[in-house]
């Protein structure tokens, strides 16, 4: 998980990655929440899987109960983009997303754990050969995925199923917990960019260059040349980004997440996407196969995002 939260102070944003600077007051709190997750994930990641999910659902429930200004985004959220869900059912609905979240959490806490191995998501019928035949084209392929249940072991199970993948990702509000990031995914072969760094943007073509996989995650507010194209319903300001480079270079264009199988497990699906399109109408046919995956899992979403530029009036439990 990325945390992307600027804090205003004075007005003026306190975001090393907007090269901003903290202050004396944000140092110290920092430094102490660095201290108490480097301790507490060095006890947790020795722990049974089973005993940390549960303990991830326990955090989750604790963060629902303790952040009202956070609960009541996501009860607004829903209401936008599931207006079918009554106000009781969106209460019960935003408490099991915290949860399940939080079960997420305690899956990528074990992975911090190298010598624990992770058990790779299958693929849905027909997925697999859409993804290899998107990369036997040899122009690259541009993966736009979301952050749709747990998409950490999504990428670890590319990378075991054989797929040259390399993902893009936002550096982390505090920069020492990119070693974090690192522990997770590079002991499992997944490359990754950080999409502020020197150089990123060249990097990234040459992935699509040699022929690699780009996963680029599209559906958070991002810091970013952005469109206003719908997600879940509502025009929304999206990464423009990820159909710029596929035009651009001739890439093939996949959207890619966890699905549900006939068995009612999780499975990764993959469907191609794209033709002769602008780089809106590209984003925009992006936005729109992630919406429906959203919806089809929805407790599996982080609601509790700004997705987009205002909220709508709600309340809870009414």
């Amino acid at each position: 998980m990325e945390p992307g939260v600027s804090v205003r102070v004075d007005g003026d944003v306190r975001d090393l990655r907007e090269g901003g600077r903290w202050s004396f007051a944000q140092r110290a709190k920092n430094d102490v929440l660095f201290v108490l997750a480097i301790g507490a994930l060095a006890v947790a990641e020795r722990l049974p899987a089973r005993l940390l999910r549960a303990m991830g659902r326990a955090l989750g429930l604790a963060a629902w109960a303790l952040s009202p200004r956070l609960r009541r985004l996501a009860l607004s959220n829903v209401a936008r983009a599931l207006p079918g869900m009554d106000a009781p059912a969106r209460s019960v609905f935003v408490r099991r997303v915290y949860a399940e979240l939080g079960v997420l959490l305690g899956d990528v806490v074990a992975t911090l754990d190298p010598g624990r191995p992770i058990e790779p998501l299958p693929f849905l019928p027909g997925s697999r050969e859409c993804l290899e035949a998107a990369v036997a084209e040899g122009r690259g392929v541009v993966f736009a995925s979301a952050h749709l249940g747990p998409w950490e072991r999504v990428a670890a199970s590319l990378v075991q199923a054989g797929v040259p993948l390399t993902v893009v990702a936002r550096e982390p509000y505090d920069p020492r917990l990119a070693s974090i990031y690192r522990r997770i995914r590079d002991a499992r072969g997944v490359r990754t960019v950080y999409r502020g760094a020197s150089g990123a943007g060249l990097a990234l073509v040459r992935v699509l260059r040699r022929g690699g996989v780009l996963g680029i995650p599209m559906d958070l507010a991002s810091r970013v040349p952005s469109v206003e194209v719908p997600f879940l319903g509502t025009p929304a300001p999206t990464p423009v980004g990820p159909a710029r480079l596929a035009i651009r270079t001739g890439a093939a264009v996949v959207v890619g997440t966890v699905a549900r199988g006939t068995d009612g497990s999780l499975a990764l699906s993959f469907v191609r996407i794209g033709g002769n399109s602008s780089e809106e109408d590209l984003t925009a046919q992006i936005n729109e196969e992630l919406s429906n995956r959203i919806r089809a899992l929805p407790e599996l979403w982080p609601w509790m995002h700004r997705r987009w530029r205002a909220p709508i009036a709600t309340s809870e439990g009414s």
